[in-house]
């Protein structure tokens, strides 16, 4: 047997045995996790012969994974809800145990998992409305309107271009560095240089306007449109791949990339999620999973078997990356009475996860126990939801 372990009992870390094997390299040359591993593959009928073994870091990757995907589909389901900001925000975005929430307040704030403490501020201008953002590990960037915001971890910002080259309107944003793409109103990409400050390129992706964006490691644009299809364009050459068509005219509102599968991932205005695999450009399944709209989509980095997707209904689903069936309907338990902690850093309310049974009827449920999901995050063994509220809500998952 093998026990996937938390650094504390009442830790709301991700940080787990599952998690640790592939980004500790002493985990990784630990003989007795070595022996363990094998043990499990003996037991599992694998050979461990020598020449068929995979690599350790690769099989311990692939144990957590597969905890991963039964902690989603049937663990139990603990909801910690904070105060994040002091009016309602829709966005949030998790990357390196970090939680960056915004739009709709003057403050984009970043949040540590393991404490609820928030680690830093980002202001927006008086003069501007932040429509969208991105982050890594060095930078925060916001899209305000027909501007660009760069907020660096130490504090500074600095907004372009100057008024008189702004955009036309923009509605969203993605980054990977040095390039910032902006989705805007006329079907445009613009692409950003972060250092240089400037427009590099200008992309035609669609014939209506880029509603959301994913960017590949190997300088991809995957953009979605209000007209129903998703454009494929490379980065280096600004020529456009591919179009991707839904059997429906509904718009794309979400749009998510798995570079490890190459399957791209779409929800829309209508309730239908799609699945195309990018090596064929061809369409893998479809499934209507609401009668409404899909604001998010996302899955685990790593992981190839479950995407989360939450919308104006309320329900977290989890679904199956590979076929579109629906693994899990979760909602918070609301009959159950609210149990609430207090650190140095915020007051908590816990409360428990819910399983929807097949044949529920969604429209019947309170919706005091399914506000709208306006976007959600994924991390190891939990997913993160906005609201459009004052609250963030961190979804944790353990058997």
């Amino acid at each position: 047997m093998i026990y996937f372990v938390s650094s504390s009992p009442s830790s709301t870390s991700s940080t787990s045995f599952a998690a640790l094997p592939f980004a500790n390299p002493v985990i990784r040359k630990s003989e007795l996790l070595q022996v363990l591993y094998f043990k499990l593959r003996r037991d599992s009928g694998e050979s461990t012969s020598s020449g068929q073994r995979k690599s350790m870091e690769f099989g311990l990757q692939e144990v957590a994974m597969k905890y991963h995907r039964l902690c989603l589909q049937r663990g139990r389901i603990d909801i910690h809800r904070w105060k994040a900001h002091s009016v309602g925000v829709d966005q949030c975005r998790m990357k390196m145990g970090l939680l960056l929430t915004g739009v709709g307040d003057k403050v984009m704030r970043l949040w540590s998992l393991d404490s609820y403490k928030c680690e830093e501020e980002y202001y927006i201008p008086d003069t501007a409305s932040l429509v969208d953002f991105d982050f890594d590990e060095s930078k925060i960037v916001g899209l305000l309107g027909s501007r660009v915001g760069i907020w660096t971890r130490n504090g500074k910002r600095s907004i372009f271009p100057s008024r008189e080259g702004t955009f036309s309107k923009g509605l969203c944003v993605r980054y990977i560095d040095p390039d910032a793409v902006i989705g805007c109103e006329d079907g445009t990409a613009r692409v950003f240089d972060m250092y240089s400050r400037t427009c590099s390129r200008i992309i035609k992706m669609h014939a209506g306007p880029v509603t959301c964006l994913a960017l590949s490691d190997d300088e991809l644009i995957l953009s979605g449109s209000s007209l129903g299809s998703v454009s494929i364009s490379d980065l280096a050459s600004d020529q456009r791949v591919a179009r991707l068509r839904s059997t429906d005219s509904a718009g794309i509102r979400t749009l998510c990339f798995n570079p490890c599968s190459h399957l791209v991932f779409a929800g829309t205005t209508v309730g239908y999620t799609y699945c195309w695999d990018l090596r064929t450009m061809k369409s893998l399944w479809e499934t209507r999973i609401s009668s409404n709209v899909l604001y998010s989509l996302s899955y685990l980095r790593s992981d190839n078997s479950t995407l989360a997707v939450g919308g104006i209904d309320g329900v977290l689903r989890v679904l199956n990356q590979n076929t579109g069936e629906v693994l899990s309907r979760c909602l918070i338990d609301d009959e159950r009475p609210i149990s609430s902690t207090r650190n140095m850093h915020a007051f908590i309310e816990k409360k428990k996860g819910i399983r929807l049974p097949e044949d529920a009827e969604v429209d019947r449920i309170p919706r005091t126990c399914r506000p709208p999901i306006t976007c959600l995050s994924v991390g190891m063994k939990k997913v993160v939801t906005a609201h459009n509220s004052k609250y963030i809500r961190m979804w944790e998952f353990n058997m």
